[in-house]
């Protein structure tokens, strides 16, 4: 066996994994077709739920360091302002969310902050390395990598939406290309623009043109609907009167809905785009990749069948309805309905999305309450730390609550989003509750079963 887990991809799906891995002291590679790391900003929304998994891999100060908030909206129509808007209200911290708000940081910036922290770890990415096929049996997946033959354990397809993974499982990727919805993207820099607003420029017909400061950076974000034969600085200067002085990274955009019947074949495992494409509306796809690649590390290291089978059951329909989320929204703003370009939604944060129906979410008390086997485990106290402090790292946690008593168990002090009393809480590595038990028994059962 060369491996026991091989990532194809580095994007920040693979390499949410890789760390996942790396702090586990799982051996793996995680190579990448690309000869450099990627420059643009693309998926440049992090949303909360996606920040508690940052603060978990220890990247949560880097991201809060070089990302931002989103800034207000400022609209133009004949060279005029004639709307301000912010893109969804600031909240307070509480004390079971202790990041609320959404965080601006370009994609680019998102991969690098993961790869130092790989490399902290001992890991490495593996640059210009071309993936071309597996075989697999019933021990190992032999893939391979620039004509040569790599053993692994298990496969990981992160690799994006045009992923040769999923295309050599033989998986089909079900929706629609909407070919009238296109976008032009590109990071620019711009001469005199103030940075406090998110620049949008529109006709009677609809957007025009978009200039969003990217946090962290001197430059923004350009979308606009013309096509891809469009003269940049021209369209700026006709549009905005300002004076573009650089571009880099751009890519043309399509209206992709796509995703998967399969999550797993066999030794293969898909995540991320490879998985699911969505539309860019209400940030969710980057955030939705991290989430496979957190809910599938500790499932590879433990290696139980049932548990690795778990992923596709537990994250096939959170991608299925966070696909019709963005897609809802992205039909809204092409009909420009008032609340288009509401994202206030708690749904868009991710914080609501559970496991309850996983056959790992166990509740053997009498009566359930609002708080369920399969919810995110909420922050609060317990004694001098925050629970979440305490759930950081790679194992399962048992809370206790009231008179339970559990070795090596963290008894909580104050949490009240925890409807719970005289109980226990039993944490997934990800972060989310596997159990609620009133009997400790239940709970060395359940721990002494994964």
């Amino acid at each position: 066996m060369d491996t026991e887990i091989l990532i194809i991809g580095a994007g920040p799906t693979g390499l949410t994994l890789a760390v996942d891995l790396a702090r586990r002291g799982v051996a793996h590679r995680i190579v990448d077709r690309d000869p450099g790391d990627f420059a643009g900003s693309r998926g440049k929304g992090i949303q909360p739920r996606t920040l508690e998994v940052f603060a978990d891999l220890g990247v949560i100060d880097a991201a809060q360091e070089h990302g931002g908030p989103y800034p207000p909206m400022r609209g133009y129509q004949d060279g005029q302002v004639v709307w301000e808007r912010t893109l969804a209200p600031t909240v307070d911290p509480r004390p079971d969310v202790p990041y609320p708000n959404p965080l601006m940081l370009p994609q680019w910036r998102t991969a690098e902050i993961l790869r130092d922290r790989l490399v902290e770890l001992g890991g490495r990415v593996e640059p210009g390395v071309e993936f071309q096929g597996f075989t697999q049996d019933d021990d190992a997946v032999t893939a391979m990598l620039d004509g040569k033959p790599v053993r692994a354990r298990y496969l990981v397809g992160a690799d994006g939406g045009r992923s040769g993974v999923r295309k050599a499982a033989g998986v089909d990727f079900a929706g629609e290309t909407l070919e009238q919805h296109r976008l032009l993207i590109a990071d620019v820099k711009i001469d005199g623009l103030d940075r406090d607003h998110w620049h949008i420029w529109t006709t009677t017909e609809g957007p025009v043109l978009a200039l969003c400061p990217l946090a962290g950076t001197d430059t923004f974000q350009l979308t606009t609907t013309r096509d891809d034969e469009v003269d940049l600085s021209e369209l700026v200067r006709s549009v905005s009167g300002f004076t573009l002085t650089d571009v880099g990274w751009s890519s043309q955009w399509r209206a992709n809905v796509r995703m998967v019947d399969r999550y797993r074949v066999g030794r293969v495992f898909l995540a991320g785009d490879a998985a699911h494409v969505h539309t860019p509306a209400g940030g969710q796809g980057l955030n939705t990749g991290v989430q496979d690649a957190y809910n599938l590390g500790w499932k590879l290291a433990n290696g139980s069948e049932e548990l690795l089978d778990s992923y596709e059951d537990e994250r096939l329909p959170i991608a299925a309805d966070v696909l019709g989320i963005s897609t809802e929204l992205f039909n809204r703003g092409v009909e420009r309905r008032d609340d288009a370009m509401d994202r206030s939604d708690p749904a868009l944060r991710q914080l609501g999305l559970h496991y309850r129906d996983s056959k790992l979410s166990v509740d053997t008390r009498a009566v359930a309450g609002s708080l369920r086997a399969g919810d995110r485990a909420p922050d609060g106290l317990a004694g001098t730390r925050r629970i979440h402090e305490a759930l950081q790292g790679p194992q399962f946690t048992v809370l206790t609550f009231g008179t339970a008593d559990y070795p090596g168990g963290v008894a909580v002090t104050d949490a009240p989003a925890y409807d719970i009393e005289d109980a226990y809480v039993v944490v997934r590595p990800d972060g989310y509750i596997g159990m609620i038990a009133a009997d400790a028994a239940d709970v060395r059962q359940y721990l002494g079963r994964w």
